[in-house]
């Protein structure tokens, strides 16, 4: 792995602190392993468009490799076949696009943190009460799977009753206006399933306004979500650590332009973090751990 290679990794918005992780933590991969990354990520948060434009511009520049999260299972495959027509090797990262092959897909189980998280919930409030969903985005290919887990926990816990579901986009502000209005219409909402910790930064932002306490569950252990379960304004976060995706697919890429051989599909374990652990997870994505490939494939 000595020879320099150049990477592009487009992820879906620079809003985000987990893909802001993600880009902290390619990089980091990237010089330890002697090789360059350009970063690149749509303007507006999760525009399809701009994000397929990003593509071509990465496709022009022949980098060595390209790593993406896309931002829709299938609306991007035309424009992400031509990478694999190009010779380029591929990386899928946090997300990936349905009938495109690439060369690896890092991830972890959607829909297996999501019942986690939300039996971790529902355990909490003793199995009853009332509880609200805020989803993530309906064009990402992870939202759907963290929901449904969501949905399969609920019915088998017939004391919890779902009283509010919306959609955040996965953006803080767009979760803090569905929920501030879901408060208006069921105040007694005693339990919260945010599908990502950055909607539960807005969460906790409706709730302090509408003078509201609930117990809220998020999801990416990043490094806000650990501040909030410190202290106390957040229950716990599922780690989808998009970080260490990243990392390994930096890793993967390089080793595909090595010769080496990768795993078609990494899916790394995903973590329940509270009160109890969340102090070592309290540290700027800057200062987290690398991970080991070896532990990781």
């Amino acid at each position: 792995m000595s020879q320099k290679h150049r990477l592009i990794c487009i992820t879906k918005n620079g809003t985000n602190p987990a893909y802001e992780g993600a880009r902290i933590g390619a990089r980091r991969v990237a010089e330890r392993l002697g090789c360059e990354i350009q970063h690149l990520f749509p303007s507006t948060p999760d525009d399809i468009d701009q994000q397929r434009e990003l593509i071509e511009q990465a496709i022009a520049e022949r980098p060595d490799a390209i790593l993406v999260a896309p931002t829709h299972p299938t609306a991007l495959n035309s424009t992400l076949q031509k990478i694999v027509d190009a010779g380029i090797p591929l990386a899928f990262m946090v997300s990936c696009a349905e009938g495109i092959e690439a060369g690896t897909f890092v991830t972890s189980d959607n829909y297996a943190l999501g019942k986690e998280i939300a039996e971790y919930l529902f355990r909490h409030l003793n199995g009853t009460g009332n509880v609200a969903i805020i989803e993530g985005s309906a064009n990402s290919p992870t939202s759907q799977p963290r929901t449904d887990g969501f949905l399969d926990a609920l019915k088998e816990h017939p004391g919890i009753n779902l009283v509010g579901r919306d959609y955040g986009n996965y953006q803080k502000d767009d979760a803090f206006l569905a929920m501030s209005k879901m408060l208006k219409a069921v105040p007694d909402i005693d339990g919260i399933l945010s599908a990502n910790d950055f909607m539960g930064m807005g969460i906790i932002d409706a709730l302090e306004e509408a003078h509201q306490k609930s117990a809220l569950v998020g999801v990416n252990a990043m490094p806000g979500a650990i501040k909030a379960i410190q202290g106390r304004k957040m229950l716990a976060t599922a780690a989808y650590d998009a970080m260490k995706m990243a990392c390994i697919a930096t890793e993967a890429a390089i080793r595909m332009l090595s010769g080496k051989s990768v795993p078609k599909v990494i899916e790394l374990p995903a973590e329940i973090v509270d009160a109890r652990n969340c102090d070592l997870w309290d540290r700027p994505y800057e200062e987290r751990p690398l991970p080991d490939w070896a532990a990781s494939t």
